[in-house]
């Protein structure tokens, strides 16, 4: 007698094939006695899989399927199977299980284990590197080895404990990224402390409202910071240990009796910690491991409650796609604070890497890389469009016969890139790395063998630039604090740019309609709507506050990310909108204005841009930092004169040729007529975080942007509605 699992797969299979598998002998179909699931690969005639959600274990019977039809990314299966609605994918390397261990170490659970086994496996390889010496001078990476750092991460967290801290209790890290962030933060996973990353650029009042809402009992520092801790002591009454990284006692000030809070430097730490060690007091999977606040755009910051388990899940899942090893040589310099460079140093440890970090300047972040010459390099749209915009500036400037000769290398490298024949050990164009491409590697220290782009959308035509010039794997992902970093990242044998990939094996993804901006999953040629992820990599919750948790996770779990994406075949997912950021023309057309600004962020004159448009005006405009070095070099060849960079910002043949070489780009990307910008003011001050302008991940507050300009945005549309009356205002 027929049990009702296999009721219910003939009544699928119905729908989906016109033959059953007894009468075709070709169907992809397969039985197997040992799958635990069905499940069908994404792509070509179907996108299935049925996974064990809503299922009972006693009603599946030993009637289970299998499919197979080549090689895909993504496979499918039903949110519920009572709806029949095909709409959550998978990644296809993991189509069964989701990811939660390390496959080759399913021991490790938490991140005490990932370093504990970092430093079984690897005890005398070198780990922590810097150019930076105790007098402030810059040198040769000097080394800590896996060994040294697990003495001296032993050092700090006995040290705490013996200052009163105790399990569950949080310490905030407040200074850029250097070797003594990574001990601490081992120190915190070792004797189960919460570490409370405090951004450096988030300014005091955030940094106070920080310490106090999580609790902060002890904060590490740097010279640099003190002052503004001491500036407000008396109101973070939590805090009773302060440790100055880089600091001498002598030189430290002294702290009021009344104060509670006892002053340290970091060496006078260790050597406490050493003297009396205290046994670890390991957390569970199940335990938080820190508090990333994020700044958003508006209000207060929130505090991302993430566990161990979340992070393990995470860069396990990661793992299964990108090939780290012990030889591998890492450079830091996006904050820790942040949960990319947080994600990216779990795996490093894991697979025992080396990682070199900067001087803790940007200016001279391309002499760091001379002098460490990674393998492993992991950046930001923004950089890797600044490397784009230098290198094409530089050869438009070079004259013809070398544009020429660059143009056919390019050419030539790409189309051999598109057939995978220099990622398979052959190389037919090793004649234009002699000639044209080495010199460009060596920027980069030489020895580059993979790069990875987050944070905001990479354009595919930068994406194929760098592999070409680099020769090396360029990849990118997607992600949020609030998954734990990593959401989905292309498959590393996958060479189609414009999209981020598969999902990571270690969650699940679906797009959920949204009607008012006419996104649907039903959409065609290709579904879209708001990404969705549910899995072990999703948070605990916003720390303390239960109503925006609520916000964005809902009853099953579903973490709702505001972005909206589309799927492509095989199964890969491309991000093409945001829910927030969007706002209608006066003529009702809606606009999403980071879109557009990915397009322009490849024109040479711009280092940074701001597009603005309201539902009172019918054209959008846009406010421009430039990049100076490619104003001035226009500026030399035009033959005009100008006293300082304000002067020629405000020229007016310098926002013309601008706004062409935008208008340009935004032809070559297909934009639609209302999405090009109409009027440039060109700014010679770039947007920070200091003159709030920029969140600490380096996205636009664009309630912020819209005010500090409001004057320049006023001015465009007036001098548009002067040209044209209707043009402006409808």
């Amino acid at each position: 007698m027929e049990t009702p699992a296999q009721r219910r797969l003939q009544a699928i299979q119905s729908h989906l094939l016109p033959l059953s598998i007894d009468d075709d002998p070709n169907s992809t179909i397969i039985r197997s006695q040992t799958a635990g699931e069905f499940y069908q690969v994404y792509g070509g005639s179907g996108a299935l899989q049925l996974s064990n959600y809503d299922w009972n274990p006693s009603e599946q019977g030993d009637s289970q399927w299998q499919v197979s039809q080549g090689e895909k990314y993504s496979v499918v299966l039903p949110e519920k199977l009572q709806t029949g609605k095909w709409n959550v994918y998978r990644s296809a390397r993991f189509p069964v299980n989701l990811v939660t261990r390390f496959p080759n170490h399913p021991e490790i659970g938490t991140l005490h284990e990932n370093f504990v086994h970092a430093v079984d496996s690897f005890p005398d390889y070198k780990y922590l590197g810097t150019r930076v010496r105790v007098d402030g001078t810059v040198g040769e990476y000097k080394w800590m080895t896996y060994g040294e750092v697990s003495n001296a991460r032993s050092a700090v967290g006995s040290a705490l404990q013996n200052y009163g801290l105790s399990k569950g209790m949080s310490v905030g890290l407040y200074f850029i990224n250097r070797p003594e962030w990574v001990v601490v933060d081992h120190a915190c996973s070792a004797y189960s402390y919460i570490s409370v990353p405090l951004y450096d650029t988030l300014g005091p009042d955030a940094v106070k409202y920080i310490v106090n809402h999580a609790d902060v009992q002890a904060i590490f520092c740097v010279p640099e910071t003190l002052n503004s801790l001491l500036s407000f002591l008396s109101e973070i009454p939590t805090v009773r240990v302060i440790v100055v990284v880089g600091g001498v006692d002598e030189h430290l000030p002294s702290l009021p009796q009344a104060a509670g809070v006892k002053l340290i430097s970091y060496s006078k730490l260790l050597s406490q910690g050493r003297a009396r060690i205290q046994p670890f007091s390991p957390p569970t999977p199940d335990d938080v491991a820190t508090i990333c606040y994020t700044s958003g755009t508006t209000g207060t910051p929130k505090g991302v409650v993430l566990t161990h388990g979340n992070l393990i899940a995470n860069t396990a899942g990661v793992s299964t796609n990108v090939n780290f090893c012990s030889s591998d040589v890492y450079i830091s310099y996006l904050p820790l604070a942040h949960i990319y460079e947080r994600a990216n140093q779990i795996l490093v440890a894991y697979n025992g890497c080396a990682v070199g970090f900067y001087q803790g300047d940007n200016l001279k972040l391309m002499d760091d890389l001379l002098a460490l010459r990674p393998t492993i390099f992991c950046s930001v749209p923004r950089l890797y469009n600044r490397i784009y915009a230098g290198i094409i500036n530089a050869v438009k400037t070079s004259g013809a016969l070398k544009e020429k000769l660059f143009n056919v290398a390019y050419n030539s490298k790409k189309q051999a890139i598109l057939n995978d024949a220099i990622f398979q050990g052959e190389n037919p164009s090793q004649i234009w790395d002699k000639l044209v491409f080495n010199k460009i590697k060596a920027k980069l220290g030489g020895r580059v063998r993979l790069m990875a782009s987050g944070a905001s959308p990479l354009s595919s035509d930068v994406m194929d630039f760098l592999k070409v010039c680099f020769g090396c794997r360029v990849l990118e992902g997607y992600g949020m604090t609030e998954t734990s970093c990593v959401i989905s990242s292309m498959d590393a044998d996958d060479n189609m740019s414009g999209h981020v990939g598969s999902p990571n094996p270690a969650c699940e993804v679906k797009l959920v309609d949204v009607p008012e901006m006419n996104y649907t999953s039903d959409d065609q040629p290709h579904p879209r709507g708001e990404i969705c992820v549910r899995g072990p990599i999703i948070f605990k919750g916003y720390y303390k506050d239960e109503v925006q948790t609520r916000e964005v996770i809902d009853d099953d779990g579903w973490l709702h990310t505001g972005d909206i994406g589309l799927w492509l075949p095989g199964g890969r997912l491309k991000i093409i909108d945001r829910k927030k950021n969007i706002f209608k023309l006066a003529q009702g057309e809606y606009i999403a204005p980071e879109k557009i600004e990915n397009v322009y962020a490849k024109c040479r004159f711009v280092a940074q841009c701001f597009v603005y448009g309201d539902s009172l005006n019918s054209s959008l405009v846009a406010v421009v930092a430039v990049e100076p070095d490619a104003l001035k070099d226009w500026a030399s060849g035009e033959g005009i004169k100008y006293e300082d960079l304000g002067q020629l910002c405000r020229h007016p043949r310098a926002k013309a040729a601008v706004l062409a070489d935008m208008d340009a780009l935004g032809r070559e990307a297909g934009l639609r007529g209302f999405e090009f910008v109409k009027a440039v003011t060109l700014v010679p001050e770039p947007f920070t975080v200091e003159n709030g302008l920029l969140t600490p991940t380096l996205k636009v507050k664009r309630p912020q942007a819209k005010v500090y300009f409001e004057k320049e945005i006023g001015e465009m549309y007036a001098l548009l509605s002067k040209a044209d009356p209707t043009q402006s205002k409808l």
